[in-house]
């Protein structure tokens, strides 16, 4: 498992949302985010190719990611992007790339604040990324992040119609339904989804149930 890469900044694409970090003379391609690049040093050779005296050593956090059609590389300016990437990618529904969209436009600081103040709008303008996956990664992280950064929440608000609370029942279940019409699903599509969750689960674990239902849809 490759933690982290110590070298220079071998090449830079801006468009490409990628860097390569030479170490020892092996180049290593990485994804990376747009506040990544902005950190990275200046290359070590110049455009024609001359080694640059005074070129800059980097560290580099990085995250391999393994599918059945391809191996990439993410690579981070700090620990704390690394870790933010990974909470990211613990939402359901959200890949790396998105992660690395929505990392191009937040510091992991201001994503932390955005998740916090529960602003959705903010991190649906992340490429790729629609106002339901901002929403998931809001309630899905809040209360992760809120326990390490601070700050508490009240309990999720929702719509209610007369007379569904007997046919879903309080508590848990009443609960993930709520959060759910806050993501967007209609009451149809959520009173489905939940027909076959498992109501002892904890509440987080019956939304995330939910959404794998509604994702398949």
């Amino acid at each position: 498992m490759i933690y982290t890469l110590y070298g220079t900044v071998f090449e830079v694409d801006q468009l490409g949302g990628y860097a390569v970090i030479d170490c020892g003379g092996v180049g290593y391609k990485l994804t990376v985010s747009a506040n990544t690049l902005s950190a990275l040093p200046s290359p070590a050779y110049t455009p024609a190719g001359d080694v640059r005296r005074d070129a800059e050593p980097v560290r580099v956090y990085t995250h391999l990611a393994v599918r059945e059609d391809d191996v990439e590389l993410f690579g981070f300016i700090s620990k704390e992007e690394l870790e933010a990437f990974k909470l990211l990618i613990s939402v359901s529904g959200v890949g790396p790339k998105a992660a690395m969209a929505i990392l191009s436009l937040f510091t992991p600081e201001a994503l932390f604040s955005a998740i916090i103040a529960e602003d959705t709008k903010g991190i649906s303008r992340a490429a790729g990324v629609g106002g339901k996956t901002a929403a998931r990664v809001v309630l899905e992280l809040r209360d992760k992040v809120a326990k390490t950064y601070g700050g508490g929440f009240t309990s999720i608000p929702g719509p209610k119609a007369s007379g569904e609370t007997a046919s879903i029942g309080g508590g848990k279940l009443a609960d993930a339904r709520d959060a759910l019409l806050v993501l967007g699903y209609s009451r149809t599509e959520v009173m489905n989804a939940l027909k076959g969750v498992d109501p002892s689960k904890p509440t987080e674990a019956i939304i995330k149930d939910a959404l794998a239902v509604l994702m398949k849809q």
